[in-house]
């Protein structure tokens, strides 16, 4: 029995000239921008065109280009070893992009090759929105219509409270915690990706999960500390969730206190923690006056991250629906109408 892991985040460019069509891409999902044809083709390369030289910019301090996919590419090859390391069945590991190679359907063609008798698809995001999983399971759904694809496939929507995510979490921000200086009064800030509130207000879960890991993460830390959660990389002119994590960062200053900024909602380093985090605030937080400002990794490839997300993607097939949470159910109440888990052995 052979099952075909497909791994999947957002992209990035590779290159300079792979700006432009990566942010075309992004701002063209109705799952961003919910405006109907043409008009969100339209506003997709007026967006694009106007963000090109901010964007090349920020990734001008990576190389010229996202280091996501290669971050990516060795979570699934740590992720394959480790499902291989027992058992009788053989695990194949693929990587999925929503906005730049390698594409759904460049995946699919790998996975297809080897021939699986099964499909996991596995986001690399730990909480559920519209906006990333739900955006990649409709692109999903296309391809498999395309190609009228028979193969059985379960899908995970979250995990945010995963043993395994929550303990790598907990270990980097005990560290970080440790290597403040005694008598320094010091603040965690869980820092994510916000979104605008109409999409929050909506039905959408991204908050509530969000709050649901951090909570989790102090609770394994086992220690009295100042957290609190925040959002980052607002864009356009919505009113988005808070508060706005430079809005902390600013306040942590003024109270005098260290920062130990956690990205919470990112598994591996690209432009939006390794620019946004590491530059960009880490200014922000010496003009405010912040005694010290730790910011915490990723999980990355830390082993208890991989084996959580193999013990993931076992009961992902025992429980054999469509598409749940980690628990085989449904994490979310009813008031968060965009949740999309469905019932332990529903059909895909």
């Amino acid at each position: 029995m052979t099952t075909a892991v497909i791994a999947y985040n957002l992209g990035g460019p590779d290159k300079p000239d792979d700006i432009r069509p990566f942010l075309f891409n992004l701002f063209n999902d109705p799952k961003i921008i919910g405006l109907p044809q043409p008009f969100r083709w339209l506003l997709a390369q007026l967006i694009s065109r106007r963000r090109e030289s901010t964007a090349r910019e920020i990734y001008a301090h990576l190389g010229d280009g996202s280091p996501l996919l290669a971050n990516t590419r060795a979570q699934a090859d740590a992720l394959e070893a480790v499902l291989n390391a027992d058992g009788p069945e053989t695990y194949r590991c693929f990587v999925a992009m929503r906005y730049w190679h390698p594409f759904v359907d460049e995946a699919l063609d790998e996975v297809l090759a080897c021939d699986p008798d099964r499909i996991v698809l596995l986001p690399l995001y730990p909480q559920f929105s519209t906006t990333t999983v739900g955006s990649m399971m409709r692109v999903w759904e296309q391809a498999v219509d395309r190609r009228k694809l028979t193969l059985p496939v379960t899908a995970l929507c979250c995990y945010p409270t995963d043993p395994g995510f929550v303990s790598a979490t907990a270990n980097a921000v005990t560290s970080a915690l440790d290597s403040v200086p005694a008598g320094q009064a010091c603040r965690v800030l869980f820092s994510a990706h916000g979104l605008p509130k109409k999409i929050v207000a909506a039905g959408d879960p991204y908050q509530w999960q969000v709050e649901q890991t951090a909570a989790s993460v102090m609770r394994e830390i086992g220690r009295e500390a100042d957290w609190l959660c925040c959002y980052q990389s607002r864009v356009g002119p919505l009113e988005w969730i808070g508060p706005a994590t430079e809005d902390e960062i600013a306040r942590a200053g003024e109270d005098g206190v260290s920062v130990i900024l956690v990205p919470i909602a990112f598994v591996s380093e690209h432009s939006e923690t390794l620019v946004e985090l590491d530059i960009e605030y880490r200014e922000v937080a010496e003009h405010a006056g912040v005694p010290r400002y730790i910011r915490v990794s990723t999980v990355g490839t830390s082993p208890a991250f991989i084996e959580g997300l193999a013990a993931l993607v076992r009961a992902n097939i025992e429980h054999g629906c469509a598409i749940c949470s980690s628990d085989g159910g449904r994490l979310c109440s009813a008031a968060w109408s965009q949740c999309p888990a469905q019932a332990a052995g529903g059909s895909a």
